[in-house]
């Protein structure tokens, strides 16, 4: 269980949350909604204590199992299934039985010996843990979120950011933790993932903090709403399921505009009147009382819902280039013994849309950071055509600079722009005052896609890499986005599970991994965006 009491939070000098008090007990499955940049981010790193209030206290019971939309893990080396396993501390003992089975294998007389005593108490030990049914639980619950057997036995630093947070995930999932707190936990999961992952949590018994984008997944799991309103730095809680409070909150507006013209238009009378008895010495003190009557019946009014803002966004106009400005021929890519895919050509004309399509693991990003210039084919190559201006959108943001601040990332990737115009640009995608002083690396999801789009605003790319663009933001910035996909001039690469990404752009080819084979987009295609 977790106590929140007069919790106060600031990101520098802003209020994002102010005196909340509430619980999180088993049963509770609630749902932290708010804009982005509201503070939901934030809220569960202090509940689940990776940051500390500017007030107030925080107490936890029993175990916490965090799920942080950017989850990065200590050692690269450590294969996925001792990082699953270490969750009920498991993964230590798999490592000494390893080594224990390769002394066995390789050496002779009493070190052999030695060597089959210690396996002998290791398995001894890994059985009355449980460890053997913990590994079958650990492999079923990764395969239900879309991680064969070949995975689980890669190093974690072999894996693409959907893989690696698809560990993290299965980790938390595998820990038995008492209450779990999720940040946008559908991110790079296909169709099949997300609706195993909306009934597992349907039926946890523990308590469960979700931030979600997901409605379909809200509106199955949560029984209770927290509101994180921006406007007023208050959390509105709602003991309502995810329909029954947007029927509240739109019967909440309701009332509160009615009250509001009510009361404006008993004030307005009252005060119309005040100002003709002014006009008479006789009647200045009874004008007064009226006035104050009418100031009293303004007080106190909820005040209407203020609109939440949202990022303006609008791609750059493309700089000139030549008619194939990107090409790309023979490319292949390993991890280690793992196969990624091989022998890829893709030809990026003027102004031409394409999506990339594949399981999950088929190498949908690694292709992008390839395009790119992040990272090296093993084999083939990458062709800048003439004038070729790249534009990459990376879904873990690795574009960000996290220890340089909102501003001087802007600064580095628009140098001919002077910094009235830099904060301009940041302010239509909500940074603004001391927000733009703020490092790269304390931004939530939701704030760094904002910021990640911004430098491609100033960007005048005419090729666009966009990997999982709407991940993390909220329906209106997601449309935004999607209005800018539809407008934008210049030619788009984009990997997405968003079926509506790829309405909005209206692709003309699409490309699979990883048989890295082309062909013209259709219908039948749309239907594997969710599954790929």
């Amino acid at each position: 269980m977790i106590t929140a009491a007069a919790v106060e939070l600031r990101a520098g000098s802003r209020l994002l949350l102010d005196g909340a008090t509430f619980r999180v007990a088993p049963g509770d499955r609630i749902g932290l909604v708010g804009r982005n940049g509201a503070g939901k981010t934030t809220l569960t790193k202090t509940l689940a204590g990776v940051t500390q209030p500017a007030a107030g206290t925080v107490t936890r019971s029993g175990e916490v199992g965090y799920l942080p939309q950017d989850p990065r893990t200590g050692d690269l080396h450590m294969t996925a299934r001792d990082r699953v396993l270490s969750a009920r501390g498991l993964d230590t003992i798999v490592r000494d039985l390893r080594a224990a089975e390769h002394s066995m294998a390789v050496e002779t007389g009493e070190k052999q010996e030695r060597a089959m005593r210690r396996y002998g108490r290791l398995d001894a030990e890994f059985t009355a843990a449980g460890g053997y049914a913990a590994e079958s639980e650990a492999a079923q619950i990764a395969a239900a979120l879309g991680l064969e057997e070949r995975h689980l036995d890669q190093e974690i630093g072999t894996l693409s950011g959907g893989q690696r947070r698809r560990v993290e995930l299965t980790r938390i999932l595998f820990s038995g933790a008492e209450t779990l707190l999720l940040d946008e936990p559908t991110n790079h999961l296909d169709a099949d993932s997300v609706a195993w992952l909306r009934d597992h949590l349907k039926g946890y018994r523990g308590g469960l903090v979700v931030i979600s984008h997901d409605v379909d997944l809200l509106g199955v799991v949560v029984n209770k709403v927290f509101h994180l309103d921006a406007n007023r730095g208050e959390l509105d809680q709602y003991n309502l399921g995810w329909k029954a409070y947007l029927q509240q909150r739109e019967t909440d507006e309701r009332r509160r505009k009615r009250e509001r013209a009510n009361a404006e238009k008993k004030a307005g009378a009252l005060m119309a009147q005040a100002d003709k008895m002014r006009a008479k010495a006789t009647k200045t003190v009874a004008a007064q009382n009226m006035a104050r009557r009418a100031e009293r019946l303004l007080e106190g009014l909820e005040a209407d819902r203020a609109h939440d803002k949202v990022a303006k966004l609008r791609f750059p106009k493309p700089s000139p280039c030549g008619k194939t400005p990107l090409r790309a021929s023979g490319l292949s890519r390993s991890y280690g013994s793992s196969e990624v895919f091989t022998d890829v050509d893709l030809a990026i004309d003027r102004g031409s849309r394409v999506v990339v399509l594949g399981l999950n693991g088929a190498g949908k990003t690694t292709l992008l950071r390839l395009l790119a210039g992040v990272d090296t084919p093993d084999t083939g190559q990458v062709e800048p055509g003439h004038g070729l201006k790249l534009g990459y959108y990376a879904q873990e943001h690795e574009n960000l600079d996290v220890g340089r601040t909102v501003l001087e990332n802007m600064k580095s990737a628009a140098p001919e722009l002077g910094e009235t115009e830099v904060r301009k640009v940041l302010g239509s995608f909500l940074f603004s005052g001391d927000d733009v002083l703020k490092p790269a690396g304390v931004l939530s999801g939701g704030e760094k896609t904002r910021l990640s789009l911004a430098l491609l605003v100033v960007s005048s790319a005419n090729v666009l890499l966009l990997d999982e663009p709407t991940n993390n933001l909220d329906p209106a910035s997601r449309d935004e986005i999607l209005g800018a996909l539809s407008t934008y001039e210049g030619a788009v690469v984009l990997v997405t599970h968003d079926e509506g990404a790829v309405d909005a752009l209206e692709p003309e080819r699409i490309l699979l991994l990883p048989d890295g084979v082309e062909d013209l987009f259709n219908a039948d295609y749309r239907e594997l965006v969710t599954l790929a």
